[in-house]
């Protein structure tokens, strides 16, 4: 048996249609249920009508009216960010296949919602859409609301008009969340077809290239903070905004909304211009980077798109900048791979040569060292030496309790079975042997 926790049969009770105030058609069926024993109309139906146009009274927004039905509109201006111009070579980066007039902003569409729930699936509702776009040299920013169930197709419909106007998605962390929801929404009204945006550009992966070595948390707050700057002050829990939402459609007060429209305009602001930052170093790096993290972030960006020549490159500026002891190892690694796959032996050798001993990528450098004594220099007598020493480094770490039992094991296998093909490699042939001419 399936069981559903009380508080989620209470949140999907409250995006109940009120039968009070949507429409005055429907006052006289439901006045039975809304007359009190003195025959007067029960409060809580037009408390919340009168609730929801106090909210539009307190943000300075207008009631909208499209074939579906009204829904609630808030607009706002900002000079901060401003508009901003990528190269097609940074988004190639985000996207390799993308058409080049994507990298023209004028047709992005950044977006942003908040729902009943923050672990997606059908029965969450995005009771918040908001939407920005490049206008003016600045961000125009428009949010839609749904101030109760029924209102839910219309804030759908005016969300496509839109996506028509600017088909170019732009989110953070929408590919996994804000989109598929959506797309859910959209199906489930049985009305309108689900968008078609032109691209999708999500900044949350490469942000946790660039930064989450040195902040740990990605959180769109936190970067806002640490790489833009700039701090939003006071803001909403997150985890709060549903049961906020809840409150305000059983007749609670809109001033508890006012701060969720203000995170969401913030989160649009943050996008907006950490966007650009991004893009910004994506283009330019090896003018723009001072930090070696960043630098390290784009080189491995870089890298996963095939741009071995310019991450190369990356990797041996933020190697040459402060690295943390981990980080620096891992640059050097990849610095190792590409020389080795560009035929720089010379510089992979001796990046390998550093990085032997009792480590994970002390034991791949020692293997790495081998295969080209074995393979590229044709010298396996010097390729067995190097898997000697990898094994005596090895049995050496494991007597001491350096490495654990699973993990030697693993490795040691490894080794054994490259030395005993270089101990085949390095034996004399028989006829050899008795072709030796025989000493006095």
């Amino acid at each position: 048996m399936r069981y559903v926790s009380l508080d989620r049969v209470r949140g999907l009770k409250a995006l109940q249609r009120s039968c009070s105030a949507s429409s005055e058609t429907l006052m006289s069926g439901c006045q039975a249920s809304l007359l009190n024993d003195d025959g007067e109309l029960r409060s809580r139906a037009m408390t919340v009508r009168n609730e929801a146009d106090r909210l539009a009274q307190i943000l300075g927004a207008a009631a909208k009216t499209n074939q579906y039905g009204d829904y609630l509109s808030l607009r706002c201006w900002c000079a901060q960010p401003p508009r901003y111009s990528p190269d097609l070579r940074a988004m190639k980066l985000l996207i390799p296949e993308v058409p080049d007039e994507i990298a023209d902003p004028d047709q992005w569409l950044f977006l942003d919602t908040e729902t009943t729930g923050l672990a997606g699936g059908s029965g969450t509702y995005a009771f918040l859409v908001g939407i920005a776009w490049w206008e003016g040299g600045g961000l125009e920013i428009e949010q839609f609301f749904m101030r109760e169930y029924s209102e839910e197709r219309s804030l759908l419909f005016a969300l496509r008009e839109r996506i028509r106007e600017h088909p170019v998605l732009v989110t953070f962390n929408g590919k996994s969340f804000d989109w598929p929801l959506l797309e859910t929404r959209y199906r489930m009204s049985r009305k309108i077809s689900v968008p078609t945006p032109r691209a999708h550009l999500d900044f949350l992966h490469p942000a946790r290239n660039l930064w989450r070595l040195r902040l740990g948390s990605v959180r769109l707050s936190e970067l806002e903070r640490h790489v833009l700057g700039w701090d939003r002050g006071a803001d909403v829990l997150s985890d709060l905004i549903p049961r906020i939402y809840f409150d305000f459609v059983r007749g609670g007060p809109p001033e508890t909304l006012v701060p969720v429209f203000h995170h969401n305009q913030m989160d649009l602001r943050g996008l907006a211009t950490l966007s650009g930052r991004i893009l910004s170093l994506l283009s330019d790096a090896e003018n723009l980077g001072q930090d070696g993290l960043e630098l390290f972030g784009v080189s491995r960006i870089c890298e996963k798109r095939g741009e071995n020549t310019r991450a190369r490159k990356l990797y041996e500026k933020s190697i040459a900048s402060v690295l943390p002891t981990e980080t620096d190892r891992a640059a050097r690694r990849s610095l190792a791979r590409l020389a080795k796959r560009e035929g720089d032996f010379s510089l992979a050798c001796e990046l390998w040569k550093d990085a032997l001993g009792n480590s994970r990528h002390g034991y791949e450098a020692y293997e790495q060292l081998a295969i080209y004594h074995e393979h590229e220099a044709r010298d396996p007598e010097q390729a067995r030496q190097i898997v000697r020493q990898a094994l005596e480094e090895l049995r050496g770490a494991f007597q001491v309790g350096d490495i654990t039992p699973g993990a030697y094991r693993e490795i040691k296998a490894r080794f054994d079975h490259r030395l005993a093909r270089l101990d085949r490699k390095t034996r004399r042939p028989l006829l050899d042997v008795l072709a030796m001419p025989v000493q006095a």
